[in-house]
């Protein structure tokens, strides 16, 4: 499993919100607490970072909903780097004012300014407790370092090299969930081009991407 891999499926999740407004009721909280909860006293931004990691069968330092006791673990089990990020890092943020760990989210990609990551519970309205997994754009100045977590490899092997571009060549492990996501639409190529069934025939599929989107499929994210 690669770091980009765990991004990509962080990225699975966008657009999933707390409900109602403002509760701090959401799928992840209910995940990491055993039972559903809301309130003040259940931020989930390290929560969603915690699920993520756990369905991604990758190991963090520690089991946490803070993202200065993640941060201490990582200092401790030499996981923490503060240079070259890469994606599947979870970064930590100290935003002006609060707290010296306010916030985090899973590293997509590096940019000149700064890091696009996937973070849970931001928003417009606030970027450490706004609600909702959204991508957002974070500049240097506010990223206080970032967990890496050992079990992840950026080593390209034959096997991660394979694609698959139609259903049909798709293992049969994966077919199931990929004719679900192609017939809803989730799935529809870049190029227009189609098999012989009318699928989509330009899907440009990894193995490890399957995985991803059978372990997702299994745990009911699509329904």
């Amino acid at each position: 499993m690669t770091g980009l891999d765990v991004a990509r499926l962080a990225a699975t999740q966008l657009g999933t919100s707390e409900s109602p407004p403002g509760s701090n009721h959401v799928l992840y909280n209910t995940w990491y607490y055993g039972q559903e909860v809301s309130g003040s006293s259940y931020p989930w931004c390290m929560v969603f970072v915690q699920w993520v990691f756990d369905l991604a069968g990758v190991a963090l330092p520690q089991r946490t909903a803070s993202c200065g006791a993640l941060m201490r673990a990582a200092q401790m089990s030499g996981q923490w780097v503060t240079e070259d990020f890469c994606p599947g890092d979870v970064v930590i943020y100290d935003f002006p004012g609060g707290a010296a760990t306010d916030h985090c989210g899973i590293v997509e990609r590096v940019t000149e300014s700064g890091v696009i990551a996937i973070e849970g519970n931001t928003g417009s309205g606030s970027d450490a407790d706004g609600g909702q997994v959204q991508r957002r754009s974070r500049a240097w100045s506010v990223i206080v370092g970032a967990v890496r977590a050992k079990d992840l490899t950026e080593e390209v092997t034959k096997e991660m090299e394979e694609r698959f571009n139609t259903v049909a060549n798709c293992p049969s492990w994966a077919t199931p969930t990929v004719e679900k996501l192609v017939a809803l639409g989730y799935l529809t190529g870049s190029s227009g081009k189609v098999d012989n069934q009318g699928r989509p025939a330009d899907l440009d599929l990894s193995r490890d991407m399957l995985r991803i989107l059978v372990i997702c499929d299994r745990a009911g994210v699509f329904g």
